[in-house]
């Protein structure tokens, strides 16, 4: 038995679900499909994923208020009527025609956590939106062999969780951008048996440059700031661990002079058709340093 559930926000998840629906009924699981709309201003989204409700066992819901993915989130576990949980971001589609098959061949083994790992299309987009992609494939799109490398280290963009299990690791209540790497470091501290499989999403969203550089260090903002509180340790991330290097080799002042120097010769390599990855973790460290230093 499983529940699909399908954070949403300003997204039609239409398509989505019904691939969904008709790879579940193939596989002849019982299940549902959830999808939740965490107060969207696009008012065509809404009614577009409102006709969710006229498929079979699926149901389109609306929160109130915008409550955060990782509310969001929490919120659909309490609403699902099943043990798995498999959860799925609004802007993927699955890569195999029996992705819904693969996951269902693990439910009840030892593992309360399975990932099947994401990719993004080969073809580039348009060059507004070229970091997204050139970080996807080079960050995100990983061999079983990698991930297995950091098991701990989840997208939640395509996760199956036991329930119980996830409850216990998303048990918090904010509206931050970046909580991924609380929610990792949580399931880590849990040693739950987790299996890593080839069986991916497509990730079909693809932000603008600016955008994704905003949130990117917004995200370590909210590292920083869960640092801070003690609720991770300073090693969680490798940010964190080049800071530490840095620092301990004394030339944290000069990195941050270096880099205010260059900085809008690097926001422009970050805009421009070939953005460097190795550019974007510089200045990711940069915004690192500069908060730790005003702390």
């Amino acid at each position: 038995m499983l529940s699909i559930l399908i954070p949403t926000y300003n997204y039609d998840t239409v398509a989505l679900v019904k691939t969904l629906q008709q790879q579940t009924i193939e596989s002849t699981i019982i299940f549902e499909i959830i999808v939740l709309d965490d107060a969207s201003t696009d008012q065509d989204s809404i009614t577009e994923n409102k006709k969710i409700n006229t498929l079979e066992h699926c149901q389109f819901i609306e929160n109130k208020e915008n409550l955060g993915r990782t509310a969001t989130r929490n919120k659909l576990a309490l609403k699902a009527k099943f043990k798995w949980l498999l959860y799925l971001d609004a802007d993927v589609i699955p890569l195999a025609m029996d992705f819904i098959k693969q996951y269902s061949e693990q439910l009840n083994k030892k593992y309360t956590v399975i990932s099947g790992g994401i990719v993004y299309h080969k073809e580039k987009p348009k060059k507004e939106q070229l970091l997204r992609w050139v970080y996807g494939n080079k960050r995100e799109s990983k061999s079983i062999a990698v991930r297995n490398k950091n098991p701990h280290n989840l997208i939640s963009a395509n996760l199956l969780i036991d329930k119980e299990l996830f409850l216990k690791a998303n048990n918090f209540e904010t509206n931050k951008y970046g909580l991924d790497i609380y929610f990792s470091y949580k399931i880590r501290m849990l040693k739950p048996e987790i299996l890593h499989i080839d069986n991916p999403t497509i990730h079909l969203g693809l932000e603008s440059s600016s955008t994704f550089i905003k949130k990117s260090l917004g995200a370590i903002e909210t590292t920083f700031n869960l640092e801070n509180e003690q609720k991770i340790d300073a090693t969680s991330r490798p940010l964190q661990k080049k800071y530490n290097q840095l620092n301990n080799t004394g030339v944290t002042k000069m990195f941050i002079f270096i880099c205010g120097f260059l900085d809008k010769n690097i926001l422009h390599n970050l805009n421009s058709k070939n953005p460097s990855i190795f550019l974007f973790d510089v200045y990711k460290l940069f915004y690192y340093c500069k908060l730790k230093k005003n702390a």
